[in-house]
């Protein structure tokens, strides 16, 4: 099942800056995290590449790198600003990937929030096939809070942040609407025990801001 981003790719980067909070940080804290537990270069996949945001941090860092989304249009602004020998493109839904045992690392950002239970037990199950064993997980996503008050009180702040990073009323309230109807995020604690029942030995949390988490999962 294809899912589509909320933006178009030409204004993707600029309106996400909008709408997530701290969202450049989420590929500095991921590209923190490999630097510590590898002192070589690794073999990496980035699943739900988009513009290739992740991949600017990512290069120096892997003798491998295999870049995979679901729309071209994405992929053919990853490949402007990603130019390397070591780099791979793939034009593929993370459902369709087979890969087994073949990398170091494997990273989502923002990516599985959009699919249903079982695809997202299905793509999750998949992304630690694709590592070899001790392989790292990481994946960052919005997330549901545990209680009615706290989701009131995230949205509304959520809401605030993207009224003073530019956007109109109505693009925030349109933004907003989509809560639990076009994605349907899950707790960290459900984001937690997913990732242990496919098949990750060790999770734990990386990075918690308004309603987007990042977790660690070790194969």
């Amino acid at each position: 099942m294809k899912h589509i981003a909320a933006f178009i790719p030409e204004e993707y980067d600029r309106k996400i800056k909008q709408t997530l909070p701290y969202c450049e940080e989420f590929y500095k804290q991921i590209a923190d995290v490999v630097k510590c537990l590898y002192t070589g270069k690794v073999s990496w996949l980035d699943v739900g590449c988009g513009t290739g945001k992740m991949a600017e941090l990512s290069s120096d860092l892997a003798d491998r790198l295999v870049l995979c989304d679901n729309s071209s249009d994405m992929l053919d602004i990853a490949k402007k600003r990603v130019i390397s020998s070591s780099v791979e493109f793939v034009l593929k839904s993370v459902q369709e990937l087979e890969y087994k045992n073949e990398f170091d690392v494997v990273t989502a950002v923002q990516v599985f929030h959009y699919l249903t239970a079982d695809e997202r037990r299905k793509v999750v199950g998949k992304c630690c096939d694709a590592l070899r064993p001790s392989g790292i997980f990481i994946t960052f996503e919005n997330f549901a809070p545990d209680t009615e008050f706290g989701t009131e009180l995230s949205l509304k702040r959520w809401m605030k942040y993207q009224k003073e990073h530019g956007r109109i009323e109505s693009e925030v309230n349109t933004h907003i609407s989509r809560y639990g109807k076009d994605y349907f995020p899950i707790t960290i604690n459900e984001h937690k025990r997913l990732m242990r029942e496919c098949g990750f030995k060790a999770v734990e949390l990386l990075w918690c801001s308004y309603m987007q988490a990042g977790l660690i999962g070790v194969k």
